[in-house]
């Protein structure tokens, strides 16, 4: 196993391919705004679309969210408005319990007590490799993993917001997608 810090650049992104494709697991970070994206990015900074469909198995994306303070924490019912631009219909929060953050001595009146990981992971399957060698447009890749069930950033996001871990403002602001 390899560990690479960040591929920031032409040099660093050779070295864990060439390091992937002979055998060795590599893990690396990349900034991007999610997982689809980070094809992309590659693309830019100059690997060639066959080597990534060659070399990656996997992209996963993350963010940080706060947690809702559990003191303080209050059941609340979000609008239509809100619901409608998650793409939520009030069935959804059928078995859930929305929380919105208050504040109290527990939490310095912020609301929030620490943060947890909302991800995406991107697989790369045949039917993604060979959208990479045609085209390496992160927005069809995306829709792409998509239609193949990928939970997005987002939808993951949201679902700890139904758990009652997390707000909605909070997955909108670091998910805006």
């Amino acid at each position: 196993m390899i560990l690479v810090g960040e591929i920031r650049d032409q040099e660093t992104a050779e070295i864990a391919v060439q390091s992937a494709l002979t055998g060795h697991l590599v893990f690396s970070t990349l900034h991007t705004n999610d997982s689809a994206s980070a094809v992309t990015r590659l693309v830019d900074i100059g690997v060639e679309p066959f080597l990534i469909s060659s070399s990656v198995l996997a992209i996963m994306a993350q963010r940080l969210v706060r947690v809702l303070c559990d003191h303080c924490k209050t059941p609340f019912m979000p609008g239509s408005s809100m619901l409608e631009s998650l793409g939520l219909e009030t069935a959804h929060l059928q078995d859930s319990q929305i929380y919105k953050a208050v504040g109290c001595e527990q939490c310095f009146h912020s609301g929030f007590r620490g943060r947890m990981g909302i991800f995406e992971v991107l697989q790369l399957d045949e039917n993604i490799k060979r959208l990479i060698l045609t085209a390496f447009d992160s927005n069809q890749i995306q829709s792409a993993a998509q239609r193949q069930a990928m939970i997005t950033l987002r939808e993951d996001g949201i679902e700890k917001v139904l758990q009652g871990q997390t707000t909605f403002e909070e997955v909108l602001r670091v998910a805006a997608k």
